[in-house]
């Protein structure tokens, strides 16, 4: 609708192709603190209080199942010993640490599977909770952010970054509660076996934790970059299919498919350069546990060969076996790092869109809708989308209740700008803007907008029943208001020769309705509201002659008895209005009745001519 828009932060590249062909913002700056978002997430976490209890227990229990592992192994193993050159062994001690071994096993699997599900729980809870907020946030930021940003962009934080935390919080979540128990664990058992072998299986240690640390610094790059490419993937999409009528009409598919391969593939790469380093962590680490379980070998090869310390082969065994487990944490946080690096691009995401600056509404006015009789002033009003390149000068406009006030004008003149004010879309850089003498920032915006009903060039409809629609404004309305609204807009002949009359399910932006009917049931929406301020904006130009002249019928009866703003490029759907107010350079050029502005011979008589030139009027 605006002609412009503002820019909000100068940190942020413009590029274009965004919706209604204003600059959409893509973020370059450095990801923000990571602890920080992480703090942030946490919270949403604890507040599944009971479930992260039961999963950290759960966590618990499981992972000192799997530490005994070992220690039965050991006794096991050690049943077996040399007397006289003869292998004996314990049976009933043998059988007694086996059986133990596959109950733990049996139990640890058990509690393994009710894990996962109450992991599962948890994750869903959590982005459920993420998910309204930020659908919420959403709903309260101002126009001027829809306007100014990437529709797929944002549809990709709501959907492909939320399901990345879920994935984290499922998977991630329990493997380092797991890891940090097992790595305390594993070193405990480790001591009480030999201080200097597990000495020596810390040697690896710093190498670990130097590798993943340098590693790291590569990988976070590449998964942020590739979280901003796959919104600007959506937000391709989103655009092509949106205006794919637009796209076909001009013959564009081949330059739409090679737009899409340029981000695409920058994605490939992006993608591919993310899991390739990875990928490496991984090995890098089983590489150093390699090492360290050779140590360890050898260490303990040398302590049995001695005699030393009471060393046997089963603990040999069960320090090979806790070496693991103690660098096994290292190596799961490493294979988790990259799910890790993901959910906390896509949760900075979120939060940058949950901090964003929320529309004002700061009125306190006592005004209800019903005390509102329609008078409007525009005083001294100062505003532009981009600092330093006003719109609007210094713009004084004053309108009486129940009058028909038309404001035309060249492009870019601030004709709708004067309507995004109004609505309070846009708050004005200076001046002030009254209805019934009350300043419009002390009314609650509720009340300022359920006054005001507007009709747009673009009608908007939702995917629900024809009756849905046209109640939107006014839920509580029943079905005979709905008809009579319908039989005032002219509407009630097309909808009750639809195949289910008012139950007709519309398709996305009520595409199974031809232009004008579409028109005819957004007015018909206006007049169920009920408003004292109507607002048509450019609401025939897009349908022909002979259905404008249909939906000029229903807008005369909608007028009635209701202070109008109309907006028009068609001269002749203005003529009857009180005044027309002809704006040029977010100024007013003149003003008057249509015969007084063509008798005057000014800048309307002009744009009159032009537009019926040779024409009686």
């Amino acid at each position: 609708m605006a002609e412009e828009k503002k820019n909000e932060s100068p940190k942020l590249e413009l590029r274009p192709g965004g919706p209604r062909g204003m600059n959409a913002r893509i973020n370059r700056e450095k990801p923000k603190n990571a602890k920080a978002t992480l703090g942030r997430l946490l919270k949403y976490i604890g507040r599944s209080r009971i479930t992260l209890i039961l999963i950290i227990s759960l966590t618990v229990v499981v992972t000192v199942l799997e530490l005994f592992g070992p220690r039965f192994q050991q006794k096991a193993i050690d049943t077996f010993s040399l007397k006289d050159g003869k292998l004996t062994v314990d049976f009933g001690s043998l059988v007694t640490f086996l059986a133990l071994m596959a109950a733990f096993s049996l139990v640890s699997a058990g509690l393994n599977f009710v894990l996962g599900r109450t992991a599962a729980r948890l994750s869903q809870g959590t982005v459920y909770l993420m998910r309204r907020d930020l659908f919420e946030k959403i709903s309260r930021l101002p126009i001027g952010y829809t306007d100014s940003h990437k529709h797929g962009d944002i549809m990709s934080r709501m959907t492909n970054d939320v399901d990345n935390l879920s994935t984290a919080v499922s998977q991630s979540l329990t493997t380092l509660i797991s890891a940090v128990l097992t790595l305390i664990g594993a070193f405990v058992m480790m001591l009480s076996y030999s201080p200097l072998m597990t000495a020596v299986a810390l040697i690896t240690i710093p190498l670990t934790v130097f590798v993943s640390s340098m590693l790291s610094k590569f990988m976070r790059k590449y998964y942020v970059r590739n979280q901003q490419l796959l919104g600007q993937l959506n937000g391709r999409v989103e655009e092509t299919v949106t205006g794919y009528r637009t796209v076909v009409a001009y013959g564009k598919e081949p330059e739409s498919v090679e737009k899409f391969a340029v981000v695409s593939e920058e994605y490939r790469k992006t993608s591919i350069k993310a899991r390739v380093w990875g990928s490496i962590m991984g090995p890098l680490m089983n590489f150093l546990g390699n090492l360290q379980y050779v140590l360890i070998a050898a260490t303990g090869g040398y302590l049995v060969i001695k005699g030393r310390a009471g060393m046997t082969p089963g603990k040999i065994q069960a320090m090979l076996q806790y070496s693991r487990s103690f660098t096994r944490p290292v190596n799961m946080i490493a294979n988790q790092y990259a799910s890790i690096l993901t959910a906390l691009a896509g949760a900075e995401r979120i939060f940058e869109i949950m901090d964003s600056e929320e529309e004002k509404d700061e009125g306190k006015a006592p005004v209800k809708p019903s005390d509102i009789k329609g008078n409007i002033e525009f005083k001294d009003v100062d505003f532009s989308y981009v600092p330093g390149k006003p719109v609007l000068k210094k713009f004084d406009l004053s309108v009486k209740a129940g009058r028909k006030i038309a404001i035309v004008g060249a492009t870019g003149s601030g004709k709708t700008t004067v309507v995004n004010l109004l609505t309070r879309f846009y708050e004005t850089d200076g001046g002030t803007i009254s209805i019934d003498g009350i300043n419009i920032t002390d009314m609650p915006l509720e009340t300022l907008r359920n006054s005001i009903a507007i009709v747009l060039q673009d009608t908007v409809l939702f995917s629900d029943t024809v009756r849905n629609n046209i109640k939107y404004g006014r839920p509580d309305a029943d079905d005979e208001a709905v008809r009579d609204a319908a039989a005032t807009a002219r509407a009630d002949t097309f909808i009750e020769r639809l195949p289910e009359g008012y139950d007709t399910m519309l398709t996305e932006s009520g595409g199974n309705l031809s232009q004008g009917q579409r028109q005819l049931l957004s007015i018909s929406r206006a007049v169920l509201a009920d408003p004292r301020i109507l607002i048509l904006d450019e609401a025939t130009s897009s349908v022909d002659t002979r259905t404008e002249m249909h939906i000029q019928q229903a807008m005369v009866e909608l007028m009635k008895n209701r202070t109008s703003l109309i907006i028009a490029h068609r001269l002749s759907t203005i003529r009857d209005a009180d005044t027309i107010v002809v704006l040029r350079d977010g100024a007013i050029a003149e003003s008057g009745s249509h015969e007084e502005l063509l008798a005057a011979g000014g800048e309307y008589s002009k744009l009159y001519s032009r537009q019926f030139a040779g024409i009686e009027t």
